[in-house]
């Protein structure tokens, strides 16, 4: 009694005096164990591949800083770091032997230069090849100064390449057989505004093995890589995007062809019927964009549904030109029993079409149907009442109202997202009303604060509050937040009008038809 606490304290059944903790003990040369630990770099105890781990979690500017903290740390991060993006203008070619030596193990590399700038030349891309042996991606954007004599001894030293992405680059033909000839693994071949392609003849004629992908962008006279699409067997996924030019001589060369391609884009092209009766005789695909081409019609998609029965994801931007709409949607529910996912943009299906796709494709998931004036209550109701297996629908830009909205509290069991946006007649009470009554249902509708997706029409991209902004690839944009710049991007988000995550529909279907994969059949 009266006396100061016991300085010791129980753990674990043990009595451990607090002293010898709080205290620090003075060594024989006079120093203290207290700083002695203080000073101990723990980090020196780890394996370099732990360190190397860790690096991996760290944004760039982070492991810059990280890599100046000692030179053990700073030949770890140069020997595990295997991206690297470096500003490719000519200045920084006298840097690039002692860059390399120290980043010997990069196996993804890209090189992008400014309009402004002179790019490197095929003195420093050849020397870069030589430096890393086992790339196996890369991309060139704005690299104007590499010719084709660059591009064959480039592929020469790249036999483990297995992505290339080019863009704005001045060689031609010549540059892209000999990647596909000597990179014997290339899988992936994206190719963006090539300007030496424009006037040439040479045809890329070169045959691959192992080209599962090709990606052809904004390219004028782009149809010299009809031998290379319609040779390789392999290929699965072809898209093609803003291209010049007639397509559908390429597209009957493909049909015509055996071809085992699964995945289709067609995106604002010169193609008419005749190219989608052509796509038709690709018996494999699963997968179809038809994006902004006017020329294509009712006939032309009828027969892609007769013949491609395997068809899972089918898009159609109809442009508003009319030109696609019951009948060839009906042909769509008639054949295309596996249809799991379905986005109409500007096409005016009414109940006829939609009653019939709601009864027949009993796989259908995912739905979107996006600025048509034809679609209303009668529509939504009808797909309440008859898509059991629908999980995810999107509603943008109809003339739907609450009515419609109603039918999907007691349709659709499955149903776990609703997304309702620019439907003018549509309230927000009904919004909070579905909710009550489906409490595991997602519901976003405008004024929520959901921050969802915007639906590109016109080629422009409509947000919640009224801003446009012109979208990538055919009206497919996302803004994508990088390490570090949270804040100065919220600012930049706060000005121009857009909520966080706001991204395209289609963009939208594609995170959630990933998501979906473990219940999808692939």
């Amino acid at each position: 009694m009266g006396q100061a606490p016991s300085s010791t304290a129980k753990s674990n059944g043990r009595e451990i005096d607090l002293r010898l903790i709080t205290s620090p003990v003075i060594l024989p040369g006079g120093g203290s164990m207290d700083s002695t630990v203080r000073d101990r770099d723990y980090t020196a105890y780890l394996p370099d591949e732990c360190l190397a781990h860790v690096f991996q979690y760290l944004g760039a500017g982070d492991r810059k800083r990280c890599s100046l903290v000692c030179k053990r740390w700073l030949f770890v991060d140069g020997q595990h770091r295997n991206r690297l993006s470096l500003d490719a203008r000519d200045e920084i070619s006298s840097h690039l032997a002692s860059m390399f030596n120290r980043f010997d193990s990069v196996t993804k590399l890209a090189l992008r230069c400014d309009r402004k700038s002179t790019s490197l030349s095929d003195e420093a891309l050849v020397m870069i090849s030589v430096r890393c042996l086992n790339l196996t991606r890369v991309k060139l954007r704005g690299c104007r100064e590499i010719t084709d004599l660059g591009m064959v001894e480039f592929a020469k030293n790249c036999g483990k390449l297995k992505k290339l992405s080019v863009g704005s680059c001045n060689f031609g033909a010549k540059g892209v057989n000999a990647m596909v000839e000597e990179c014997r693994v290339l899988e992936e071949l994206s190719v963006k505004r090539l300007r030496g392609i424009h006037e040439a003849h040479e045809l890329i004629c070169s045959s691959s093995s192992s080209l599962r992908s090709v990606c052809l962008k904004e390219l004028v006279n782009g149809q010299v890589f009809e031998p290379l699409v319609a040779n390789t067997k392999t290929l699965r996924t072809l898209k093609i995007i803003r291209c010049l030019g007639d397509w559908d001589k390429v597209l009957k060369t493909i049909g015509d062809g055996d071809s085992s391609l699964s995945e289709i884009h067609l995106e604002r092209l010169q193609v008419s019927d005749f190219g989608l009766s052509s796509v038709s005789k690709c018996s494999k695909v699963e997968t179809l964009h038809i994006v902004k081409t006017p020329e294509c019609s009712n006939y032309g998609l009828m027969d892609v549904a007769e013949r491609c029965k395997m068809l899972r994801k089918l898009h159609i931007d109809g442009w508003r030109t009319n030109r696609i709409g019951d009948e060839g949607l009906i042909a769509v529910a008639k054949h295309c029993l596996n249809l799991q996912e379905l986005v109409l943009i500007g096409v005016n299906a009414t109940h006829l079409s939609l009653a019939a796709i709601a009864s027949n494709c009993e796989k259908l998931e995912r739905l979107a149907l996006c600025g048509s004036g034809t679609i209303g209550d009668t529509e939504i109701a009808c797909i309440a009442k008859k898509c059991g297996a629908l999980r995810k629908f999107c509603i943008k830009g109809c003339a739907v109202s609450d009515v419609g909205i109603e039918a999907l509290a007691v349709g659709c069991p499955n149903l776990v997202k609703l997304k309702v946006k620019k439907c003018k007649v549509v309230t927000g009470e009904i919004g909070e009303w579905l909710r009550e009554r489906r409490r595991t249902l997602v519901v976003c509708m405008d004024g929520d604060g959901s921050g969802e997706a915007t639906v590109a029409v016109d080629g422009e991209v409509e947000t919640g509050l009224g801003e446009t902004r012109v979208g990538e690839a055919g009206g497919v944009a996302e803004i994508g937040s990088g390490n570090g710049g949270g804040g100065r991007l919220a600012m930049i988000r706060s000005k121009l009008g857009f909520l966080g995550g706001r991204n395209l529909v289609t963009c939208t279907f594609r995170r959630w038809s990933q998501n979906d994969n473990g219940t999808s059949s692939t």
